[in-house]
């Protein structure tokens, strides 16, 4: 306990200057400044609850304790949850309303506390996990992460998080500017996803659960612009075949994107994507040597 605390304490010197995640804003959260990601001293919640709708090892009979994040230190433009990453629907709570949530969730029956987009709320999330702990909490923790996450921030997290779930957005940081204003997005995925696989290894199942481990997920986009077959071969090459990736499929035009824009980029995601294309995908994953948790 008392180090979960010291890291608790350690993480929290991360807001002042703000240097939590790769963007680095360098302001002073803890005198309510607030940066890019327009998250402030204190974690801001927009709901929380048993979710059924995550991957089956996460869900189990029971649900994954999901904890939506208001905020985002990305700007995707087509987010499918805008309205709280981008237009920060929620409310702040104290660290100690946050470790209460996740007590609350855990006597509900929950496999799992999901953390959703918590990148820039690292610190008070370790804030509240040290309080939450002392008072019993023992279900895994997820870290549910967009990917554009600095190395040293989730070494902070080291022996904390049970079982991290990054998204793998893109194989290519062009892409990523463009749709997500997310610099060198690339370099910052692939070093966070090594940190994770480090920390955590590959993912364990028991009786159907996820323990421990690391779960990629990945969302095809239309003509190929998530570079899946770049995105595949760096997880089978860099991080392990037996990487557990969930290859998504369920791509809608939402938020900003339209079949109108001068972008034509964007003007080819004005559509779902294909069967072709996610059929495509797969044989990505199969062809690099993936072979768990797709098709």
């Amino acid at each position: 306990m008392e180090e979960l605390k010291e890291r608790a304490a350690m993480a929290m010197d991360l807001l002042s200057p703000c240097r939590v995640c790769p963007r680095t804003c360098r302001i002073d959260r803890t005198a309510g400044e607030t940066g890019y990601c327009r998250g402030g001293f204190l974690p801001k919640v927009s709901s929380y609850g048993p979710h059924s709708g995550e991957e089956p090892p996460l869900v189990g009979r029971h649900g994954s304790g999901t904890i939506f994040f208001s905020g985002c230190n990305m700007s995707c433009r087509f987010c499918q949850n805008y309205t709280i990453s981008q237009l920060d629907y929620g409310s702040e709570i104290s660290c100690e309303r946050l470790a209460g949530i996740m007590l609350s969730l855990q006597h509900r029956g929950c496999h799992n506390i999901n953390l959703v987009s918590p990148t820039h709320f690292v610190p008070q999330i370790v804030q509240a996990v040290s309080i939450a702990a002392e008072m019993g909490l023992k279900i895994p923790l997820v870290y549910n992460t967009g990917t554009y996450d600095s190395v040293g921030t989730l070494e902070l997290l080291d022996g904390i998080v049970d079982i991290y779930m990054p998204d793998a957005k893109y194989g290519d940081s062009d892409v990523a500017v463009m749709l997500s204003d997310a610099p060198m997005y690339v370099d910052y995925m692939k070093a966070a996803m090594l940190e994770m696989q480090r920390q955590v290894g590959d993912l364990e199942i028991v009786d159907g659960i996820a323990k421990r481990g690391l779960l990629v997920r990945h969302l095809v986009l239309p003509e190929n612009l998530a570079g899946t077959d770049l995105v595949m071969k760096f997880i089978a090459d860099d991080i392990s075949k037996d990487a557990y990736v969930n290859v998504m499929d369920q791509y809608r035009p939402c938020w900003k994107i339209s079949p109108h824009s001068e972008s034509p980029v964007e003007r080819s995601m004005s559509r779902p994507v294909t069967p072709v294309e996610y059929r495509n995908a797969i044989e990505y994953a199969r062809d690099a040597g993936l072979r768990r948790g797709f098709g």
